[in-house]
């Protein structure tokens, strides 16, 4: 099923800056213009691979699996990105999942689970799939029922009782970041930014209070051990629920993080996972700033605060405004789980979900 990107012929390049104005190389006082990346390149290689992965990962019923490489990431970014493509509306792609995801929800009792795991697959997809709904509402402002059903969805789903309460069964596929053992962590963090995103003050419904104070109780008992990619995603969380993270563990995690900022301005997805990780292949990790680690830490940091002047974030910007592939539109990045061929299907996995989070770091307003 592997399909390569490409642009069209003909194609009108959209080059959209990074005001990094006054960064200044190391030690040469020398100014450098501000970087450019090229956002219509990166929107045909996003709907290239989603297009594809309808395709490949298609399920019963005419949907397809909302996968956390490639599924998810795009329809977190892909929105962004219409303004600066003078867009009107959803590309046909972002709607072709769109309809997926509804479809799904509306017939939850008959659709085939994630991996045909009757367990963790409903859980991990009614997290899934309320958050990419209560992302798009809340671009209008208002909740759809299907939206609000997907919500309905994922706290039936949740755990109630046991040492794991407050979480939700997840998809253990043995792969980091987003289906190993440790990755129900990550889990319970988007259905925080999935209750946070929805609008209508959906965090203050009296029937989810109970549910929604299980959730805020796991995430903080539970963070003690955990990957800085965990922890990170519970710091994006944070701004999404309001007390759900202190201001000494908030500052806790920015240090740590900050801490494995390279002299290049990126972080390696390595970096982030647990260090004890070893790859299935038995390769060594690669520990080169990477597209993935740095959007997605760039993303979470400009999400809590942080402005494009503060010079760790100015230079993971140039970073990537510097290193996007030309020739595909996306910022190649590689499994931390076994060496592959970077031109195959599988071998884009990571590089799908690095351009996306490159574009919403690059894309952010702050």
């Amino acid at each position: 099923m592997a399909v390569h990107a490409r642009i069209a012929p003909g194609l009108i390049l959209i080059a959209v800056s990074v005001a990094l104005v006054g960064f200044t190389t190391g030690g040469t006082g020398r100014h450098r213009k501000p970087a450019a990346w090229n956002a219509k390149a990166a929107a045909n290689y996003l709907d290239s691979r989603t297009k594809s992965w309808a395709s490949g990962g298609a399920m019963d019923h005419g949907t397809f699996c909302i996968s956390c490489h490639t599924a998810l990431p795009y329809a977190l970014a892909r929105p962004v990105m219409r303004t600066a493509l003078g867009e009107a509306g959803t590309s046909a792609v972002e709607r072709q999942l769109l309809d997926s995801v509804t479809k799904r929800v509306g017939l939850w009792d008959q659709v085939q689970p994630y991996l045909g795991d009757k367990k963790e697959g409903p859980a991990s997809e009614s997290i899934l799939n309320a958050l990419i709904l209560a992302q798009e509402d809340e671009n209008s402002g208002r909740m759809t029922e299907t939206t609000r059903e997907a919500l309905r969805l994922m706290w039936a789903s949740q755990i109630k009782t046991g040492d794991k309460t407050g979480s939700w069964p997840w998809i253990n596929a043995g792969n980091e970041p987003w289906e190993a053992p440790d990755s129900e962590y990550w889990g319970a963090t988007l259905a925080a930014v999935a209750a946070g995103t929805a609008p209508e003050n959906y965090l203050a419904t009296p029937n989810i209070q109970g549910d929604l104070s299980r959730l805020k109780s796991y995430l903080r008992d539970e963070e003690k051990g955990k990957s800085l990619f965990n922890r990170l995603n519970l710091l994006w969380a944070g701004t999404k629920v309001p007390g759900l993270v202190s201001a000494d563990r908030r500052a806790s995690i920015i240090s740590d993080v900050l801490g494995k900022q390279q002299p290049d301005g990126g972080w390696s997805t390595a970096s982030l996972i647990l260090d004890t990780w070893i790859r299935h292949d038995r390769t060594p990790q690669e520990t080169k700033s990477d597209g993935y680690g740095t959007g997605l830490v760039a993303y979470v940091l400009e999400q809590s605060g942080f402005k494009s002047t503060r010079p760790e974030l100015k230079k993971a910007l140039r970073w990537l405004a510097e290193n996007q592939d030309q020739s595909s539109g996306a910022w190649p990045t590689v499994s931390p789980n076994v060496k592959r061929d970077a031109t195959t299907d599988v071998g884009k996995f990571m590089t799908d979900a690095a351009t996306a989070y490159a574009v919403l770091a690059l894309t952010d307003k702050r």
